[in-house]
């Protein structure tokens, strides 16, 4: 066992890789070695080889857990096996003291593997009920920390602790003059920064062509559109920018940015909830998705954070509707931001973390 070295999983999605970034630099700044464990193909691969070139990456074989029927039922768990052997071979190789799980399929294989090999695992779960990944590596968890008090209701009351959301510091960071110099726009005129996810939002992207005109008459708009999903008749388009996927411009189109409309995954609308940002809230419909985002937009919505659009209701005028509410309810939003818990920077999140080495 290596006191120095920490293995750090998960993803599938930008969400289940981003506080591992966050922490990442926190670590090695304290002398730890990181080694990170992903999939060959997800997101997670290129977020963390790009940003920490020197962490070595090892990919395993992962199957997607789900809960309806499909012909891959029966040859996935055999992925997940082969996964499982495959990080124990890391893990043997590296020893490490400890390992943290951020969720996501890949993740479950490791937490296996991790939990036969007497490694300690920390678990975070980020949304107000466990994803499935999440519910199955629980078991075999140290511990389990979430962001919501609600999440705890669904958790071993043994092993799991509300710890709230934790916030980049960079995020605070963002230059007003680099951000002009991305986007072509004038700081100080209203914008309003339109995210989608990782992966993209066709139904919000479609509301945006279909209001171009409108929303670029009042706002800059910066679209952040997912992966091959720019529209190229509107590049260069006046008061118009997209960019697939951002990472280290992020904190700079947040400083150039007045609202957001998001969908709701937990770590970016509690990263929006610091810097008082008034959103608009499109959660994945339920009909596509587990329903965590609608549990979290409904939970900010009551809280008086943000206001929401269910996907079903999405249209045309519905969208441009929602986008006034919004600037109408600007001052209220914020003002019930300020009364909002205070959320954990990245160090004070690895304090707690370190804990449970072995």
């Amino acid at each position: 066992m290596n006191n120095n070295t920490i293995v750090l999983t998960g993803g599938g999605t930008a969400g289940h890789v981003s506080l591992n970034q966050a922490i990442i630099p926190e670590l090695i700044n304290r002398g730890y070695e990181i080694h990170y464990i992903g999939s060959s193909d997800g997101i997670e691969k290129p977020i963390i080889t790009d940003n920490f070139p020197s962490i070595p990456y090892h990919s395993i074989s992962n199957g997607k857990l789900r809960r309806y029927f499909s012909i891959k039922n029966f040859s996935d768990p055999f992925k997940v096996l082969y996964g499982t052997l495959q990080a124990a071979r890391v893990l043997k190789k590296v020893k490490p003291s400890l390992v943290f799980s951020k969720g996501g399929f890949v993740s479950v294989p490791v937490v296996l593997a991790a939990k036969l090999a007497n490694i300690p695992v920390v678990i975070h779960e980020s949304d107000i009920t466990p994803g499935l990944a999440n519910k199955i590596a629980m078991s075999f968890a140290k511990h389990i920390f979430t962001v919501f008090n609600e999440t705890l209701k669904y958790l071993p009351s043994d092993k799991s602790s509300s710890i709230g959301a934790i916030i980049r510091p960079d995020l605070f960071n963002g230059d007003a003059i680099i951000a002009e110099k991305l986007t072509g726009f004038k700081y100080g005129k209203d914008t309003i920064i339109i995210m989608g996810g990782s992966q993209g939002a066709t139904k919000i992207n479609e509301s945006i062509y279909e209001n171009i005109d409108a929303l670029t008459k009042d706002f800059q708009i910066i679209h952040l559109c997912g992966k091959g999903n720019i529209n190229n008749s509107l590049v260069g388009k006046p008061n118009y920018i997209a960019f697939e996927y951002v990472t280290n411009e992020l904190p700079h189109l947040l400083k150039m940015s007045n609202y957001v409309i998001s969908r709701a995954g937990s770590n970016s609308i509690f990263e929006f909830l610091a810097l008082k940002f008034p959103m608009l809230l499109i959660p994945l419909s339920i009909h596509a998705s587990r329903g965590d985002q609608v549990l979290n937009a409904n939970y900010f919505e009551e809280k008086g954070y943000a206001i929401v659009l269910e996907e079903e209701n999405l249209t045309p005028n519905s969208f441009l509707d929602s986008i006034t509410t919004l600037v109408n309810k600007r001052d209220d939003i914020i003002s019930n931001q300020k009364s909002a818990n205070s959320s954990k920077t990245p160090s004070e999140f690895v304090d707690t973390l370190l804990t449970f080495k072995k």
